[in-house]
């Protein structure tokens, strides 16, 4: 099968086509084929070597997928060949890949309102916008949240499923994305280049009960200040720089922390996808680039820049490339 696999830890440049065997689903393993695999700042900061834990290169990459049940293997229940799917498979076993065997614990059946390309951009950012919500315990009807780099793949989603609670949101992005971020619910955006959010949001009736953080450090420790009594700051990197002055501010202040590191669920992905058909939660595609030119998405990913998601078109009928945010 096609794939692309991580010669060595580095830059984009040690992405590299390959042809490897086609994987056979173990016990309660799902064979999947393909047809889009999301790009996640998790790929490059695993290609990079800032993330070890998961073998030594030569690997294959990538955690989002979509595509179709080719074969259920022993002890499977809840899928049969031909259902479209969605979830997540772990390095070194990566979705940049034409077919993947993944446990059907971390898989789940693909919304009907959404086209695979959207679906593949799901599911780690949505699992993380969603168990960081879960996690805080703070964000119900009424409550105030602050997203930053609210316009990026977990932050566009966090700012939906806040929305679907009932919260009043707060997002930080760049002012050329203030007016999609208010289509999607936002009722207050923040222009970080212009604005100190924290001065902002400093006084009494204007903090917040909850904080999605996916950029760590100096954000961190100035989103605590914001914090009402009985806050709780989700720092979404849990592999992210160290946190010890972090940790300490929590707790002179008395604001909780959460270092959240996603969990592969299909408990979750499957009220992921209700919400999706419910018209309560879209992914927005930055662009989509064939599986070949995967270096050419961790440059664009790594660049920072990304409004919404990223996603490599893997499967033969796959196509796409820019494009808009689901209907």
């Amino acid at each position: 099968m096609r794939a692309v696999v991580v010669r060595e830890y580095g830059g984009p440049e040690v992405l590299e086509p390959a042809r490897l065997p086609m994987p056979e689903p173990g016990p309660g393993e799902v064979l999947v084929r393909t047809e889009y695999a999301g790009v996640n700042p998790a790929d490059w900061r695993i290609r990079s070597g800032q993330v070890r834990r998961l073998g030594t290169p030569p690997f294959g990459i990538g955690l989002d997928l979509a595509g179709t049940v080719e074969v259920a293997g022993p002890g499977v229940t809840r899928f049969r060949p031909g259902d479209r799917v969605f979830g997540v498979t772990i390095p070194p076993r990566g979705s940049y890949a034409q077919f993947a065997a993944v446990p059907e614990s971390q898989l789940a059946a693909a919304p009907r309102r959404a086209d695979l390309r959207h679906v593949a951009a799901l599911p780690v950012a949505a699992l993380t916008a969603w168990q960081a919500l879960e996690r805080a315990g703070t964000v119900r009807e009424g409550s105030r949240v602050l997203v930053h780099a609210a316009a990026g793949g977990v932050g566009h989603l966090a700012v939906q499923l806040a929305k679907a609670r009932g919260a009043h949101v707060i997002g930080t992005a760049r002012a050329a994305n203030h007016a999609f971020l208010r289509e999607l619910g936002a009722d207050e955006v923040l222009d970080y280049t212009t604005t100190d959010f924290a001065a902002e949001l400093a006084a009494a009736d204007r903090r917040v009960d909850a904080v999605v953080d996916p950029l760590s450090g100096d954000y961190g420790l100035r989103s605590l200040e914001v914090l009402r009594p009985g806050g709780v700051l989700v720092d979404v990197r849990g592999t992210g720089p160290d946190r010890t002055a972090l940790r300490e501010r929590a707790e002179v202040l008395g604001r909780g922390l959460v270092e959240l590191s996603f969990t592969p669920s299909g408990a979750d992905l499957a009220t992921l996808a209700a919400l999706v058909d419910r018209d309560l939660l879209r992914v927005s595609l930055e662009r989509s680039f064939p599986l070949e030119r995967a270096a050419e998405a961790h440059a664009a990913s790594e660049s920072g820049r990304t409004r919404g998601k990223i996603v490599l078109a893997v499967g033969d009928s796959a196509v796409g490339t820019a494009a808009e945010p689901l209907a």
